[in-house]
């Protein structure tokens, strides 16, 4: 069985809850990691390795800034109260979901703005937005 052609890095859509205009230039994926364990029975020598905790990385929202203010007020008032779903769709050429990263529980732990640099006009401000992820989950449609 051949393998499908893997899909293009720039057709992707982004969804955050209670967030309408979600357009960014760049996502960075949540790294999955399951921590090792080393754990030996008894008088046993041999080391086994047990699956710990799950971790993920933090997400990544990058963007050319804008007059809206909702990446920024929503790091502001960043609390339990503020956690949102955020869901990352990559898309085929005719704009269909073929895979889908689902997160939940995620709440922005920082926020920055790209240098402000007077050179010759031609560079982006970009507004970076990190989030904590406490669920993270992959599927394809």
């Amino acid at each position: 069985m051949a393998n499908p052609d893997p899909y293009s890095n720039f057709n992707f859509k982004v969804e955050i809850d209670g967030i309408p205009t979600a357009a960014f230039s760049e996502v960075g994926i949540p790294e999955s990691t399951i921590e090792a364990i080393d754990y030996r029975d008894g008088t046993d020598f041999h080391i086994r390795k047990l699956p710990g905790l799950r971790k993920f990385s933090n997400l990544t929202l990058r963007r050319g800034i804008t007059t809206s203010n909702e990446l920024f007020d929503w790091h502001k008032s960043a609390g339990p109260q503020q956690r949102r779903n955020v869901v990352v769709q990559l898309l085929d050429g005719q704009q269909n979901p073929v895979k889908r990263w689902i997160m939940g529980n995620v709440w922005p732990v920082r926020y920055t703005v790209s240098p402000l640099v007077a050179i010759d006009g031609c560079m982006v401000v970009t507004e970076t937005l990190e989030c904590a992820v406490e669920q993270f989950e992959a599927e394809s449609p």
